[in-house]
């Protein structure tokens, strides 16, 4: 198949538990635009594999064709160079059950490729890592990328509280909120100890961080510190920022945990509305009458589940 002048083509695989499904389908929707029912899908949007907490690999579609043997003739176009390589079959298919490949055919396949390609391969520490997978009854051969599962690491912050979100939800969160960074200023008002900013900035968002209590706030300052991120947290009330931003996310304080009343949470959105364009509203309760009194439309939405406790994250606009 010639392959000149078509579309930059990706193909992403991911998995998410059976309590994770809602959250895991609007970071999708948020990031391309789409959901999908399998567990791999193909688009034309380029998105670094490690920024989500569900995605686990990505090819960069360079060949496609309808059989295997398509693939092995089209990869001796390949020049490396000098450069060693690796090539991997994507475990995470939709062939059928009956086509399904057993690993002992699958390194088949994989040295079938490494014959075709001129080069010298290295499957220890190769300099280029290749893979191939099925999909929609063709098959797919690029650079492959795998998940660096960078939010695992954060987990192990030096300042920490129980009811602060998970770093998977809150990965997925600023996600949702900023899925498109370039150019994109972004707040957390109630950074709390700082779990949604240390995800932002390992992501390379330009997000700030605030928070009315003193002691949490220098809290955060000190989980930045321990990542080695930079990234201003200052003390204050959401009453007082004077900025605009183009996204905030604002982890609604719980009643059960905090003596914050209803009108407090009321003034909370009515400020977000005023100092963000776009906020994700993380609450332990849907609130669908005050976001639409605080002048917000709710365009997306999705509930995160961790055992009895329950989380809605709501997209206002």
């Amino acid at each position: 198949m010639d392959n000149t002048n078509r579309m930059p083509a990706y193909i992403y695989t991911y998995a998410c538990r059976e309590d994770e499904i809602s959250l895991c389908q609007l970071e999708l929707r948020s990031l391309f635009g789409m959901e999908t029912q399998a567990n791999l899908f193909k688009t034309d949007i380029l998105v670094d594999v490690s920024r989500s907490p569900f995605i686990k690999e990505r090819i960069d579609v360079m060949y496609e064709g309808d059989k295997l043997a398509d693939i092995y003739e089209q990869v001796e176009q390949l020049d490396l160079g000098s450069a060693t390589f690796k090539a991997i079959f994507v475990k995470t298919n939709d062939l059928a059950p009956g086509d399904k490949v057993e690993y002992a055919e699958r390194r088949i396949i994989e040295r079938e490729i490494g014959m075709h390609i001129e080069g010298e391969a290295d499957i220890n520490r190769p300099d280029l890592l290749y893979g191939i997978v099925a999909f929609g009854g063709r098959w797919y051969f690029g650079s492959y990328h795998k998940n660096t599962a960078l939010w695992l690491h954060h987990m192990k912050k030096p300042r920490s509280y129980s009811i602060a979100l998970s770093t998977r939800v809150a990965r997925a969160a600023v996600n949702i909120a900023v899925p498109r960074p370039e150019g994109i200023r972004a707040i957390d008002p109630c950074c709390g100890i700082g779990t949604v900013l240390v995800e932002a900035l390992s992501m390379g968002i330009d997000m700030v961080g605030r928070d009315i209590n003193h002691f949490i706030a220098r809290g955060a300052r000190e989980n930045l510190a321990f990542f080695g991120l930079e990234g201003v947290v200052t003390r204050g009330d959401i009453a007082d920022i004077a900025e605009t931003y183009d996204a905030a996310i604002v982890d609604m304080p719980y009643n059960l945990y905090s003596k914050i009343t209803p009108e407090e949470q009321f003034s909370l959105l009515l400020h977000a509305r005023r100092i963000a364009k776009r906020v994700v509203v993380v609450s332990i309760e849907a609130i669908d009458e005050m976001i639409g009194n605080a002048g917000f439309t709710i365009t997306d939405r999705c509930i995160a589940r961790k055992g009895l406790f329950s989380r809605h994250l709501l997209v206002c606009e």
